[in-house]
């Protein structure tokens, strides 16, 4: 197993991608430390861990507290020895679907706050341990927006674009003391919880820009969960040792010259 003798840490482990790269991290052989405000998605990422065979741990931590997240931090370098690998993947409270001109700016700006507050805290705290270590691997996620113009993605282009900004500063400080920082791209999962909700919600309306979002990619299909997470394993992997720096992405070559979701407003 790639990954054997790798200590984990997950912020927002309880959600669909945390938990899917949580337990891809736990199949490769390292062992997790499963951390979210619901302790009983949390819990349960952990107790799917432990029906195969794998490692995990659960703590309550709140990944915008820097006094929580470093005593977090500092318990599994106790109980553990190193932290070899870190991941955020906490909800950014998103507003989208809405013209720049029309949100209002609380909801523009409370993504990127709690993207670089919370990418921030437990970052710098994995990275602290790390430059000690000599070695560890920092991981973060973004999306579409954060490589090219996309519409009506609200405050969470924004977030993403400071995301790649941060691991790439982070990555080019870190690097002499042989800690790796980088960021994963995706297109959006139509597996994870967020579409399967929306889905849920509306049926019909969710078949049609689900269409839409396929087709804006080169391959004419979204990564599944199991893409991103099979990406995370790889990258956290000494496979991936000279890899640092950069976003990867894995969006199946979403293109911006299609732009199908643009219209003048007030247009029919």
């Amino acid at each position: 197993m790639v990954l054997q003798n790798k200590n984990a840490i997950i912020y927002g482990a309880g959600g669909s991608l945390g938990g899917a790269i949580a337990k891809a991290l736990a199949k490769a052989g390292a062992r997790v430390f499963l951390t979210g405000h619901n302790l009983n998605s949390v819990q349960k990422v952990a107790d799917e861990i432990l029906a195969f065979g794998g490692s995990a741990e659960v703590s309550q931590v709140d990944a915008l507290d820097e006094e929580a997240i470093n005593n977090h931090i500092n318990e599994v370098v106790h109980t553990a020895g190193t932290v070899d690998i870190s991941y955020n993947a906490i909800d950014l409270q998103v507003v989208q679907h809405i013209p720049l001109v029309d949100i209002k700016a609380a909801d523009f700006v409370r993504p990127v706050t709690i993207a670089m507050q919370t990418q921030f805290l437990t970052a710098t705290a994995a990275a602290k341990i790390m430059m000690k270590q000599g070695s560890g691997v920092i991981l973060s996620l973004t999306a579409t927006p954060g490589g090219i113009g996309y519409p009506f993605t609200g405050g969470f282009a924004p977030a993403c674009c400071a995301i790649e900004s941060f691991s790439r500063n982070l990555a080019s400080e870190l690097g002499v003391y042989g800690v790796r920082v980088v960021n994963i791209r995706s297109a959006g999962s139509p597996d994870s919880r967020v579409f399967k909700n929306a889905i849920d919600s509306d049926p019909k309306g969710m078949e049609i820009i689900m269409w839409n979002m396929e087709q804006d990619t080169m391959l004419k299909k979204l990564p599944l969960m199991e893409d991103i997470a099979n990406v995370a394993v790889f990258l956290s992997s000494d496979m991936a040792a000279k890899i640092t720096g950069v976003t990867i992405d894995v969006t199946c070559g979403t293109t911006a010259g299609l732009n199908y979701k643009v219209a003048p407003i007030g247009s029919k």
